[in-house]
């Protein structure tokens, strides 16, 4: 790969470097990715609805059934 910078990268060249720091990223330990406090007020503020309303949760599968029939995969 003969560039200066990534912005000189052909649209798939920049989408495997995308996918490759993703799954670098993935191979992460959690708590070696920082999160905002925002971020951790959000998903305590998610938990405690989910825990204090358990009928509004929407399962995985119902989750990847809504999004393939919205978009056709």
């Amino acid at each position: 790969m003969n560039t200066n910078s990534v912005f000189d990268l052909s649209p798939p060249e920049k989408l495997q470097l995308v996918e490759d720091l993703w799954d670098d990223l993935a191979a992460t330990t959690p708590d070696a990715i920082p999160i905002h406090d925002w971020q951790q007020e959000e998903l305590a503020r998610r938990k405690a609805n989910l825990q204090s309303h358990p009928a509004n949760g929407v399962s995985w599968e119902q989750v990847k059934s809504r999004i393939r029939s919205r978009y056709g995969r």
